[in-house]
């Protein structure tokens, strides 16, 4: 239902969705206050609501307020607000402090969820505030904030953030850090008073982004504890924040970061914060990817073909781009079993190292006498689908377009920006900047038969000004490249876009507004991603995560690994190949199409089901998988990463599974013979065993004692 808008009465409102409780207050006098957010509490009346409210209200303390004050969804200094304030600005240094009052008041109730729209003025400072909260059916929480300038002079924006309480019961305080080829390491610490700042400033989301920031009950894990998470989406420079007060009170906030002058509102001018999502689970951190992986993949622009089989070319041949051999690496992905083949870096202008050409967008005449023709309709020939790189944000100073078009380059001043890769970063805050690299790209997409651009971003933006002025641009840089993303899938709706920044580094919710996959990392090395994609899937569901099976020795670590380990880490993710398939053995192209065929297999189960992640006992083993929605079917990987410390294994447990159905539990081929220490002397490996679910989720089966980086794939079927 909806309330009509006008003059504001204070009521409280319940959204209900996938077992998550959203109790709001919009009193008459303030912003609104968010009285419960957690577990769902059934069907209230409005006494009970009421109530409720009441029963939250605080005990005058010493030395504070007269009157204590809730905490309110944008916190602010003028009802005695001691933390980081929700909205910093001013007016010529005039209307800094702000006391907003509702002036309209929608709500749009549903079987699941529903949306809170409240629109909010402070007539003395001359702002509007809008207020959008939203409980998906998925039992996410999503808010976003619209500041008006409603005065007659200019308002500068420093920050606009909204915030959600948590309860008192949370303790620690987890979140991801990383860098580059190491993305996504997990950290934890007490949550103490004060404030834990996640700030990225990179001008992209960055290596060390958060991702999820989360807090809980004491020892929560992968499948227990109760815990409430935040992620900020949004590409460019972000914060997220979770601060405890003095009076027990605690916030997760989130936004955009701006730069000094980034935002000036003129008269009538507004600014949108980016989306933050929350999620509540009581089942630990599974529980809250998995209210993640069921919204994304409710969209109606989520990826609904199958995930295809992904040849990449950039670590089989680098810059030697030579039609012969691009076309026997072709010959034998369709061998094994590909469905799409990528040409990576090096086909463009002048680009025969990554120290030029980027920026000149026209396919090398010399390299390509009858231009890209020959190699795509070679590739499309063998059954596959042609992708190609690109890095349209970013130029070389040695390239055509920097020297015709130096003023087209972000940057401080005068000076250049640092170099980082040999290069800069082109300004598409600037029309005709944009219009540039958007007609290339076009003109290319029109050209040829293209179904897909791994499209990379190999630097942060550093001194990122824009406009003649050179004023802060990261904020519309990142709208721009949104912008220049939805035009071309506008021109060209069966091109899929994948976001690579160096490696996983461009990795958001809103970027995947845009675009179809990302790239978890530049480092393939199997025992590196075990971790980064068990962390990415915090985040996002298998099915839009890049992971190749690489060589051996890896590219960037030199470690050595055996090919079914290889395989059965990128197994589980969008899966793909990115090594010399032509200097394979034989042996080797047989087990690799094997893993193909797996992955043709159970990908519909994996793109499609629960992921599962046991809790952690031995730091050198893991154990995950994914358990199919009706509870039919499920695959396990069980990880030897490194040495144990003892000398047998013990159980392995298999949680997720229906606890009253039986289930047959064998190894799958071929994933089902890792080297081990000792003897093969485990008979269920053989035959097979059969338990229920309740059974294998407590109590489990005994693990192979497997040599180092080795891992047993399980299937495990209702009977």
């Amino acid at each position: 239902m909806a309330a009509g808008a006008g003059a504001v009465e204070g009521r409280t409102l319940h959204l209900r969705a996938a077992g998550v409780s959203l109790v709001v207050d919009v009193p008459a006098t303030s912003v609104p206050v968010v009285v419960h957010w957690g577990a769902d509490l059934g069907d209230l009346s409005a006494r009970h609501l009421a109530d409720l409210v009441t029963a939250g209200r605080t005990a005058r303390a010493n030395n504070d307020l007269d009157e204590p004050q809730p905490v309110r969804l944008l916190p602010e200094a003028s009802w005695g607000w001691s933390g980081r304030p929700g909205l910093s600005g001013h007016r010529a240094g005039a209307a800094w402090s702000s006391r907003f009052v509702p002036t309209a008041v929608e709500v749009e109730e549903g079987s699941a969820g529903g949306r809170l729209l409240v629109e909010c003025a402070d007539d003395v400072a001359g702002l509007r505030l809008g207020i959008e909260l939203e409980l998906l059916p998925s039992g996410l929480l999503r808010h976003r904030a619209t500041l008006t300038n409603a005065g007659s002079d200019t308002y500068e924006l420093a920050d606009l953030a909204l915030s959600l309480p948590v309860p008192e019961v949370t303790t620690e305080v987890f979140d991801l850090a990383g860098r580059w080829a190491k993305e996504r390491i997990p950290q934890r610490r007490p949550l103490t008073f004060g404030s834990h700042v996640r700030e990225n400033r990179r001008g992209r989301t960055g290596p060390d982004a958060p991702l999820v920031l989360a807090v809980g009950t004491a020892g929560f894990g992968f499948r227990q504890g109760e815990v409430w998470a935040q992620h900020t989406a949004f590409s460019g420079n972000h914060r997220s924040v979770v601060e405890r007060l003095n009076n027990g009170s605690t916030t997760l906030s989130g936004g955009e970061l701006l730069l000094p002058g980034e935002v000036r509102l003129a008269a009538g001018e507004s600014y949108r914060t980016p989306w933050v999502f929350g999620a509540w689970s009581d089942r630990g951190l599974d529980g809250i990817a998995a209210r993640f992986h069921e919204h994304l993949r409710s969209r109606p622009h989520h990826p609904s073909s199958p995930r295809p089989v992904v040849v990449n070319t950039w670590e089989a041949v680098y810059f030697d781009l030579d039609l012969d051999k691009l076309l026997e690496l072709a010959r034998a992905a369709a061998e094994v079993g590909a469905e799409r083949y990528v040409l990576d870096d090096g086909w463009f202008r002048h680009r025969r190292s990554d120290d030029a050409g980027l920026g000149d967008w026209y396919v090398d005449e010399g390299v390509w006498p009858q231009g890209l023709h020959p190699l795509v309709d070679g590739v499309r020939a063998l059954g596959l689908q042609f992708g190609l790189w690109v890095e349209p944000e970013m130029v070389n100073p040695d390239s055509d377009l920097a020297r015709a078009h130096p003023d087209w380059i972000l940057r401080g001043g005068d000076r250049l920006p640092l170099p980082s890769r040999q290069q800069q970063v082109l300004d598409l805050g600037n029309p005709d900047a944009f219009s540039h690299v958007l007609e290339r790209l076009d003109a290319i997409l029109s050209e040829y038969e293209i179904s897909y651009l791994k499209w990379d971003h190999n630097r942060d933006l550093v001194e990122a000004g824009s406009g003649p002025v050179r004023a802060p641009g990261v904020h519309e840089q990142t709208l721009a490249v949104y912008r220049l993303f939805d035009e071309l899938r506008r021109r060209h709706p069966g091109v899929e876009i994948e976001s690579c920044s160096s490696g996983g580094l461009r990795i958001d919710l809103e970027v995947l507004e845009h675009t179809d996959r990302v790239w978890a990392s530049d480092c393939i090395d199997p025992l590196e991603r075990q971790d980064i994609q068990r962390w990415t899937m915090q985040l996002l569901p298998p099915e839009l995560i890049g992971s190749h099976v690489g060589a051996s020795p890896s590219h960037t670590t030199h470690r050595s690994s055996d090919l079914s380990f290889r395989a059965g880490t990128a197994l589980f993710a969008s899966f793909g190949i990115e090594t010399d398939l032509t200097r394979l053995s034989a042996d080797d192209r047989e087990e690799l199409a094997r893993w193909v065929s797996l992955y043709k297999d159970v990908r519909g189960l994996l793109h499609t089901g629960t992921l599962v992640r046991a809790d952690d006992v031995d730091p050198s083993f893991r154990v995950h998988g994914t358990v199919a929605t009706d509870g039919s079917d499920a695959l396990f990987a069980v990880v030897q990463t490194g040495t144990p410390d003892g000398s047998v294994p013990g159980r392995v447990r298999l949680p997720g599974l229906l606890p009253q159905v039986e289930y047959e539990v064998t190894a799958q081929e071929p994933g089902h013979d890792p080297a081990v220490r000792g003897g093969r002397d485990l008979p269920w490996l053989v035959s097979g065993v059969r338990l229920t679910g309740r059974a294998l989720g407590a109590v489990g089966v005994v693990a192979p004692a497997m040599q180092p980086q080795q891992l047993l794939l399980l299937r495990v079927r209702r009977v």
